[in-house]
């Protein structure tokens, strides 16, 4: 075993001081295949220093953030999606499509930008099949009622448990279809009892209202708001979908465009919490009294037919 560890030894001196040469070990049994390997890896283990290994908290958090930022899927070539927004009220609205149908929906009009968002409807070719929103608002009057003007074969559409007027309510997880398309409206109440979030499932994204917003959530102090619901209807249906579907949430305060399943679970400052930690910041909140909510609830129960701008 000596002489073996020798020989071993001066063939590794020799093979050092030859460059750009491979030196190959011929050992005679598996016992002596497995000293030889020891002998490799305590030299090796020498020449690490310390400050290039992980610890084992250090690898689980990289593990994470792999899995956090796992592959997303891509929006399919005959799938539209634009996000626009309102400064005023810091509202996104939704313009998906079928490419090939042209048949289009969108998500939470605002109406002072109904006439913007009819303009680029004409331009793409698109005809609005559905004008939705995720819930009754209270920071902005709805597009919908006067999209239904500019373009007159919309179809409004809301919760069935929201209070206001629609061509269309809808129920949990009923579909509405667009060209080939669906898109699935899962009830999330909470911030008010009509609150849905639209799931368009075959492109990993979801539509998620004022129920989940980026790092946040609505309030729960007016319009029937409930903490439990909303802490609820977070972890059980929106949390539950697969953690690299992508959000969009109906406002954002910061500049923040969209988030994840995965990101949301991680370092949302207040879903992150138990529920009754949870229940107790959305008590304890404080938030001044809404400036447009004397003027958006009536209106928006409406389904916008409330103050729509006269045409010239």
């Amino acid at each position: 075993m000596r002489q073996l560890i020798i020989r071993f030894r001066r063939a590794a001196a020799a093979a050092s001081g030859t460059a750009g040469t491979a030196s190959v070990f011929v050992v005679p049994c598996q016992q002596h295949t497995r000293l030889v390997s020891r002998t490799i890896a305590n030299s090796a283990a020498a020449y690490i220093k310390s400050s290039t290994t992980c610890s084992f908290a250090q690898t689980a958090t990289l593990a994470q953030g792999v899995k956090m930022l796992g592959a997303r899927k891509t929006f399919t070539e005959d799938f539209f999606f634009r996000q626009l927004f309102d400064e005023q009220s810091h509202t996104y609205s939704y313009l998906l499509a079928d490419i090939t149908t042209k048949e289009a929906i969108l998500i939470d009009p605002v109406l002072e930008q109904a006439k913007r968002d009819a303009q680029l409807i004409k331009e793409l070719g698109f005809t609005l099949k559905y004008a939705l929103n995720t819930h009754m608002h209270a920071d902005h009057i709805t597009g919908t009622g006067y999209l239904k003007q500019l373009l007159p074969a919309t179809v409004s559409v809301i919760s069935q448990n929201s209070g206001a007027k629609a061509d269309k309510h809808l129920v949990d997880d009923e579909t509405v279809q667009f060209g080939r398309h669906v898109l699935k409206a899962m009830c999330t109440p909470g911030h008010t009892n009509g609150c849905m979030t639209f799931v368009v499932e075959e492109q990993g994204i979801a539509f998620t209202g004022d129920t989940l917003l980026i790092r946040g959530c609505g309030r729960t102090d007016f319009q029937e708001g409930d903490s439990r619901n909303l802490y609820r209807s977070v972890h059980e249906r929106i949390f539950t979908l697969p953690e690299n579907f992508r959000l969009f949430p109906a406002h954002d305060y910061k500049g923040n465009m969209e988030t994840t399943v995965a990101e949301e679970k991680r370092y949302n400052p207040r879903l992150t919490k138990d529920v009754e930690a949870f229940v107790e910041l959305m008590d304890n909140l404080n938030l001044p009294y809404p400036k447009m909510i004397d003027k958006a609830v009536p209106a928006n129960r409406e389904c916008g037919l409330y103050d729509i701008p006269k045409e010239a």
